[in-house]
């Protein structure tokens, strides 16, 4: 597994209180609390917090996978089946490739419950972009 050494203050992740729980090139683990910053007026799991997860794994995967002297990484689509939800505990979003290519990678996103259960699962493609020089 490799440090990763990207801060998550004040960004989306520390504002939907994402965790980190493994961070390698070929597979990528997110936590994610489902309380009230994640969840719906009816109270059960967001489908676009559940979407906000699966995107920040597949970006954090993408990103273990470049030099991050020379490239940048963003997503330019994901889609996403929500096939259960819940209303409380946590769920975990597991990233793993399809594809990882010069100019785009694509990603698998299983979206679990704490017993492992499916609760949504997403595509997303990463492109791969060289940093400006000027």
């Amino acid at each position: 597994m490799i440090s990763l050494k990207l801060s998550m203050e004040n960004t989306l992740m520390e504002t939907l209180g994402i965790e980190v729980v493994e961070a390698a090139p070929d597979q990528v683990t997110l936590k994610m609390p489902v309380d009230k910053r994640t969840q719906q007026p009816m109270g059960y799991l967001h489908g676009g917090a559940t979407v906000a997860l699966a995107e920040s794994a597949a970006s954090i995967a993408g990103f273990l996978n470049i030099d991050p002297n020379t490239h940048q990484v963003f997503g330019i689509e994901i889609n996403a089946n929500h096939i259960k939800s819940t209303r409380t505990g946590s769920v975990y979003g597991t990233a793993r490739p399809f594809h990882i290519g010069k100019r785009t990678m694509v990603w698998e996103i299983k979206v679990t419950d704490e017993d492992n259960e499916l609760i949504s699962i997403s595509r997303c493609t990463v492109g791969v972009v060289p940093l400006k020089t000027s």
